[in-house]
């Protein structure tokens, strides 16, 4: 069986101060936070995945976010520069734990700007959003990285909802999940599947056919469980209040070990 792999990283102390662009902000309980971090990483483990732990940023309210900081695709870990300046340096120790782990490594450079948010990988696809924290440059960046190993980039526009990620997710089979409403041009996607809840949008493929996600979404959870898919609920309230998701919180790194 391959090994699967899970960078994660501890939430900040500053947590609560982590941005909000889409959504009122609300009053996060950073302690509730970690014990609800504790618990996602867990059920990661309980399922198979090994986690590795990026060395905190404890200066960076929202570097608990990890995934938007570094993209996999193979073998490369191409390290993101993210749109808002003030994550610009939460890349720095997922650098570390990436080259450490073998990978190779590339970068987004000045004046590209890319969020791991805005990329969503369905088998040799790379859907990748145009948007507020993604530009133009760093898509053109992220063409050069991948497609030379067999990607094949498309670019989505994305001005309703954070990140490309906020909206939509793929299952085991390449159908994408999402909230029509969420989206600019839902035709780009081949095969569809609209959710009852907004943060049913939101899966991370466990193998198995087991489905992580989040417990605030109970009625695509029951949805997909009649797909024949496991759905893995964990609650990750705090951390939805900043617009994050089951996504955001790791780094799933198993093409490197397939």
């Amino acid at each position: 069986m391959p090994s699967k792999k899970a960078l994660i990283r501890r939430p900040s102390p500053r947590l609560a101060e982590g941005l909000v662009t889409h959504i009122e902000r609300e009053k996060v309980d950073v302690d509730l936070a970690v014990e609800q971090w504790e618990a996602y990483a867990e059920a990661l483990r309980t399922h198979g995945w090994e986690t590795i732990e990026v060395d905190p940023a404890d200066d960076c309210p929202d570097s608990v976010f990890v995934e938007d900081t570094v993209v996999m695709y193979k073998n490369v870990a191409l390290i993101t520069r993210p749109g808002a300046e003030a994550r610009r340096d939460e890349t720095i120790g997922v650098e570390e734990a990436v080259a450490s782990l073998g990978c190779s490594v590339n970068w987004i450079w000045e004046p590209g700007t890319l969020d791991g948010g805005d990329v969503l990988k369905v088998g040799d696809t790379i859907y990748v959003g145009r948007g507020g924290r993604t530009n133009a440059a760093g898509v053109q960046q992220l063409r050069a990285a991948f497609e030379p190993l067999g990607a094949r980039v498309v670019t989505v526009p994305v001005s309703k909802v954070l990140h490309l990620k906020s909206a939509i997710t793929a299952l085991p089979d390449g159908t994408i999940l999402g909230r029509i409403p969420q989206l600019d041009v839902p035709s780009l996607f081949p095969r569809f599947l609209p959710v009852p809840e907004e943060s049913g949008a939101h899966v991370v493929l466990l193998g198995g056919g087991k489905l992580l996600m989040a417990a605030s979404a109970p009625k695509t959870a029951e949805l997909l469980a009649d797909l024949g898919h496991e759905p893995v609920p964990v609650d990750i309230s705090e951390f939805e209040k900043l617009e994050g998701c089951v996504t955001c919180l790791s780094v799933r790194m198993r093409e490197l070990y397939a």
